[in-house]
C-alpha cells in the first residue's frame, strides 16, 4: 500500500530512541523527509544517521528539549527553513515516574503536565498555522493506552495523558475543515527502554525481578506478548498517510487487546 508520504516533511519529537525513533524510521521508510529531536545532540545526530543509512531518506537530528519553548521554536524554524513546510507532526515524550497519590506532591503534577501535555501543545501551536494554510496536515500524539484504561501505579501518566486526549479531540474538530487531522496512538505494553525502566521500578516495589514484571505484563495481554516499537510505528505512519484522510479525533490503541472496553 502506498501511504502517500513520499516527500512529505515530518517532525518527530523525542526521536532518538524508543517509540519516537521507530516512528521516525517508519516515516523515512515511506519516503518522508524527517526532522527528529532529542535533548542530547549526539543521540539525535546518531539516530538520524542510522535512519538515513537504512532508508536512504533525508533525515536531520537536532538537539531540542520538548519542555523548552526556545528549543522547540528553533526545531520548527529550522525544519521550515530547510524544507519549506511541515506536513506531519509526531508529538512524543518520555513518561513521568511511576508513583501513587500518597507519594506525590503538586510539583510532580506540574512537571508531568509540562512533559506529557504542554510539550505536545507547544509543538502543535507552532506547526498548525502552516498546516491550515496549506490545507493539509497530520498531527499524531504518541500517548498511552492508559487514556482508555488507567494503569495501576502510573498515576501521573493516567492523569496528564488523559488531559492531552481531551485537548486533541477538541482541536481536531476546530481544524478539520482545513484538511488537518489530529489523532492519538495509544501503545500498550511495548518493549522499549522506557518499559525496561518501569519494569525495574515496579519490580523493586513488588519484590519481583524486571523479567518477572515483563512476563506478567505480557500475560495480561490476550496476545500473550508485548508489542515491538515497530508495531506502534506502523500505526503512526498509517494515521500520517493520505489513506487516513477521513480519520480524525480518534485514539487508536495498539495494545494486543489489553483494553477491555468496547470503545
Amino acid at each position: 500500500m502506498d501511504l502517500g508520504l513520499k516527500n512529505r516533511v515530518a517532525l518527530v519529537a523525542a526521536g532518538s530512541r524508543g517509540l519516537g525513533f521507530a516512528a521516525a524510521q517508519e516515516l523515512a521508510r515511506e519516503g518522508a523527509r524527517v526532522f527528529l529531536c532529542s535533548r542530547d545532540e549526539m543521540h539525535a545526530t546518531e539516530a538520524a544517521a542510522k535512519i538515513q543509512a537504512e532508508t536512504g531518506a533525508e533525515v536531520t537530528g537536532m538537539r531540542a528539549d520538548v519542555t523548552n519553548n526556545a528549543d522547540i521554536g528553533r526545531f520548527v524554524d529550522e525544519a521550515v527553513e530547510r524544507a519549506g513546510k511541515v506536513d506531519v507532526c509526531i508529538t512524543n515524550a518520555g513518561g513521568p515516574p511511576s508513583t501513587v497519590f500518597a507519594d506525590t506532591d503538586i510539583e510532580m503534577f506540574r512537571n508531568a503536565f509540562e512533559l506529557n501535555a504542554l510539550s505536545a501543545i507547544r509543538l502543535v501551536k507552532l506547526v498548525l498555522p502552516g498546516m491550515r494554510a496549506q490545507k493539509w496536515g497530520r498531527i499524531i500524539n504518541i500517548t498511552s493506552v492508559s487514556v482508555k484504561q488507567p494503569i495501576e501505579g502510573l498515576l501521573l501518566s493516567n492523569t496528564v495523558r488523559a488531559a492531552l486526549t481531551g485537548w486533541a479531540k477538541t482541536v481536531s474538530n476546530e481544524v478539520a475543515p482545513d484538511g488537518v487531522t489530529v489523532n492519538n496512538v495509544a501503545p500498550g505494553y511495548t518493549l522499549t527502554e522506557r518499559q525496561d525502566e518501569l519494569a525495574e521500578a515496579r519490580g523493586k516495589a513488588s519484590g519481583k525481578s524486571k523479567q518477572e514484571m515483563i512476563d506478567f505484563w505480557a500475560s495480561q495481554t490476550p496476545m500473550r506478548r508485548m508489542a515491538s516499537a515497530e508495531e506502534i510505528a506502523a500505526a503512526v505512519a498509517f494515521l500520517a498517510s493520505e489513506r487516513a484522510s477521513y480519520i480524525t479525533g480518534v485514539t487508536l490503541q495498539v495494545d494486543g487487546g489489553w483494553v477491555r472496553s468496547l470503545l
